[in-house]
């Protein structure tokens, strides 16, 4: 018996997942694709740009802080993009019926959740990521350059430092994020419709 039961849930785990395809299918958004890899491909090339040219020049302690500053952001935005997607859309209906601010924008953001949370964790988070990892090559070179450390070690370590430090924080972040989702989407929804009419 116990050998047939599982066969048999997984049947039905399968069927209502059909059921659930049929009755919501959903097509390829082309258009956010393009629009999503255009602005990838635009911000990315502007950071980066910016960091050629001005990372390489920076202080121990400089670099020190880009790199914290841009780790920190990855993992602000990954929480950001996780409290959309985890977030009760009912709620900010209610709000925004009472015309509270940055209700609307909260529920734009809830019906786009899929293609904010991409934007937040992905195009931001990823940036973030190539930016504090060009900062951690500056840290490296100076430390070799300057204080003699061995550059195999201190490239490891503060390759390791600085992976660690932003797995960790988003690890935090998403606990964190959906556990106070409403509250982080409402008070980022508020902060964008000070720029959105």
């Amino acid at each position: 018996m116990k050998k047939n039961s599982k066969p048999s849930e997984f049947s039905n785990l399968l069927e209502q997942t059909r059921k659930k395809e049929k009755i919501k299918k959903e097509t390829v958004n082309w258009k956010w694709i393009f629009t999503i890899v255009g602005i990838s491909f635009l911000i990315s090339f502007g950071f980066s740009f910016i960091c050629q040219m001005t990372i390489p020049n920076l202080s121990l302690f400089l670099g020190i802080i880009v790199t914290l500053f841009f780790v920190f952001l990855g993992i602000l935005f990954d929480i950001i993009g996780v409290s959309v997607t985890s977030a009760d859309e009912a709620v900010f209906h209610s709000m925004n019926s009472r015309k509270v601010k940055g209700a609307n924008v909260a529920v734009m953001f809830k019906k786009n959740a899929d293609k904010v949370s991409s934007f937040c964790c992905d195009v931001i988070g990823d940036i973030c990521g190539i930016i504090s990892g060009a900062a951690g090559t500056t840290i490296t070179a100076i430390l070799v350059n300057q204080y003699h450390f061995n550059l195999l070690i201190t490239g490891l370590v503060v390759a390791a430092v600085i992976a660690s430090l932003t797995i960790g924080g988003k690890a935090i972040g998403k606990s964190f994020a959906i556990n106070k989702s409403a509250i982080i989407l409402y008070e980022f929804a508020k902060f964008i419709s000070n720029f959105y009419h």
